[in-house]
């Protein structure tokens, strides 16, 4: 029997294809979202409705076949998250760009390592656990209901839903770009009796989008972080310390200088307390895990049914190793001629050990938090504060006493190992939820983990001209480098944080006593979330992280997640109702994902734009005259194709 199921369509060429075209629509859109606002979405499932779409015209496609290309797929959409470490290098002056080879291998090494780092767990983590892998559970749905010929036309109303979600959300950012409409509502800052603050909300169709994939409990703590910041926050600070200055000027000061700091204390410690809940059921599956494989090593490949076949443990060990070869040789290769050349040797051996012990603990970590929560909700910005704490604290000694010279090297060395353990955690936090997918429909796992691989390095080609094709259109917050004249930079905000602190921690100025407001501030969080889960039976929830990215996030880049998320919740209930209530969910999440994927492929487009005409604003068509009713426009015409789109795909699941 295995024999004959070895033989079945699964891993191909033209699967291969698919997955990487698809990889190029998503990647981009992920990196531009996190650019923009901090956060990138799971792409398997929307890349498996596509490649059941195109698949359907050839002959002899299988379930297995469009298993492979979602993998690629959201294996590459996944390693975007690259983008919340490697911007920093840029930001901080050490890269004027983004080298192609050097950020190539950053991705390419860190991806493989995560996914030779969750071969090992995922007997127990997967095939042995009772974890929800929610969007695993999802893109297997997707996948069995697409295989079956009866779908036929639901599938081609999925493709449509992404492709309509697309249309709309590119098409509002195109009016945005010609002058038309406005997509950010006015800031609004004002006096709260001594103290100052101010709110302000983005029209972006790809964070509603967003605000759908999050759910109700994410979005409503993000609010409840937004509400601490600038409702509790700016305006107590502001009226403690008041300075001279105009209102915005003020507000917008202490948020960036001190409240963020607090938000980044609070991530930090919702992140710890996440690897302490997990550690003993980590331990536990990691030894599950090698006993799995000591057995099927005497009992040989063969006897094991082909969905419990891994690549073998020795070959893991071996690529693992292979990997240690070229990560030495890129990190010495980022250090040789530099402040630091004299220290290379031991500098490169602290940061090998750094990235396998490290990348391991993260990948487990990751992959259970994935398997709990999801992908897009795992809390990998908070292991990324950790990570680069980490390097940072083991630099420091070296460092501190330097020259100024020294010591930007060592923060820039910091930042370059933290994105190679950070593409090991995204990867691990991917590839779980993808092997639970293969599990469910009965999918070959080490065919799918070579998938993974082709994923990854599919995304590690692609991601650095994006970047630095985005780098030179805009131009990163904070960064000497500056895009175009008169265009707004990208906030980049984990990038941000992360040569903050790695400044902060070599430099000897890190405000650590904010950083511990805003920890013993989680600890309150973490107090509600449990108690909230364990008096609910774990109905209800209030994700410490979710609070601590709400405080750390700009206001123009939260509120309208928030609002997505209650309008999915509303939505969903509405289609519990329905007379085809996981059709109408399906949709939805259609719906979301093309919203971002339309934005954000937009919003790479014109940066090319932007780079080959020279203008910051080459498709305006009004003047400054045109804004007061750009404002008017942008804000009813945004309501109306929301809730237009809401209302037609509640239509359509009904008809289907």
């Amino acid at each position: 029997m295995a024999k004959t199921l070895d033989r079945r369509v699964e891993f191909t060429v033209r699967g291969v294809v698919i997955g990487a075209l698809i990889t190029l629509a998503f990647t981009a859109a992920n990196v531009f979202l996190g650019l923009k606002i901090g956060l990138t979405f799971a792409s398997s499932i929307p890349a498996a409705v596509i490649s059941m779409a195109v698949l359907r015209w050839f002959r002899g496609s299988t379930i297995y076949e469009n298993n492979i290309v979602q993998t690629i797929a959201s294996a590459a959409g996944t390693l975007s998250s690259v983008i919340f470490v490697l911007p920093g290098l840029v930001m901080i002056g050490w890269w004027t760009g983004f080298p192609y080879w050097e950020s190539f291998a950053v991705c390419a090494i860190g991806g493989i390592l995560g996914v030779m780092y969750t071969i090992p767990l995922r007997r127990a983590l997967v095939t042995d656990s009772d974890l929800p892998y929610p969007e695993g559970v999802a893109a297997a749905e997707v996948l069995i209901v697409g295989s079956r010929d009866s779908a036929a036309a639901g599938d081609r109303l999925g493709l449509l839903t992404v492709v309509v979600g697309s249309v709309v959300s590119a098409g509002f950012a195109a009016l945005n770009a010609m002058g038309l409409v406005v997509n950010e509502v006015d800031r609004m800052y004002f006096k709260i009796g001594n103290g100052a603050t101010g709110i302000s909300i983005g029209l972006s169709f790809a964070l509603l989008g967003a605000g759908h994939l999050i759910g109700l409990a994410v979005g409503v703590a993000i609010f409840a972080g937004l509400f601490l910041s600038w409702g509790v926050l700016v305006p107590l600070l502001t009226s403690l310390h008041p300075v001279a200055g105009d209102v915005a000027t003020v507000a917008n000061d202490v948020w960036r200088h001190q409240v963020r700091f607090i938000g980044a204390g609070t991530i930090g410690i919702a992140a710890i307390w996440t690897i302490v809940k997990l550690a003993v059921p980590v331990w536990r599956g990691l030894l599950s895990s090698i006993e799995s494989s000591r057995k099927r090593a005497h009992g040989g490949d063969l006897d094991l049914p082909i969905a419990e076949r891994d690549i073998p443990i020795g070959t893991v060990a071996l690529i693992c190793a292979a990997c240690i070869v070229p990560l030495a040789i890129l990190l010495a290769a980022f250090l040789i001629g530099g402040p630091l050349n004299a220290y290379i040797v031991p500098i490169v051996i602290l940061a090998i050990l750094y990235v396998v012990i490290v990348g391991f603990i993260v990948a487990a970590v990751c992959g259970y938090m994935a398997g709990l929560i999801g992908s897009s909700n795992s809390p990998v910005s908070g292991l990324g504060i950790l990570a680069i704490l980490g390097i940072s604290l083991a630099l420091w000694g070296l460092a501190h006493n330097s020259p100024a010279a020294a010591q930007q090297a060592a923060i820039a060395f910091a930042l370059f190992v933290t994105a190679v353990v950070l593409c090991v955690a995204t990867i691990a936090n991917d590839n779980l939820q993808d092997l639970k997918t293969g599990q469910l429909i009965g999918a070959n796992p080490a065919r799918q983990q070579v998938a993974l691989i082709v994923g990854t390095l599919v995304g590690a080609a692609v991601i650095p001209p994006i970047l630095d094709n985005l780098n030179r259109a805009y131009g990163f917050a904070g960064s000497p480098m500056h895009g175009l004249a008169g265009t707004t930079p990208l906030g980049a905000p984990q990038a941000t944080l992360l040569s903050t602190l790695a400044k902060g921690v070599i430099g000897g100025v890190v405000p650590w006593d904010l950083i511990g407001y805003g920890a013993l501030l989680g600890l309150a969080v973490i107090a509600i979330d449990e108690f909230l889960v364990r008096s609910s039976g774990g109905k209800r929830k209030f994700p410490p992280l979710a609070v601590g990215l709400g405080i750390y996030l700009p206001a123009s880049a939260t509120l309208l997640a928030s609002v997505g998320a209650i309008a999915g919740y509303f939505y969903n209930r509405w289609a519990d109702g329905s007379t085809n209530p996981d059709g109408a969910k399906r949709l939805g999440v259609l719906l979301a994902s093309g919203l971002i994927v339309g934005e954000g492929l937009f919003g790479v487009l014109i940066s090319g734009v932007i780079i080959k005409t020279g203008s910051a604003t080459p498709f305006a068509v009004v003047g400054d005259s045109f804004a007061p009713a750009a404002f008017v426009l942008g804000t009813l015409g945004f309501a109306a194709l929301a809730v237009a789109m809401y209302r037609w795909i509640a239509t359509k699941s009904q008809e289907a």
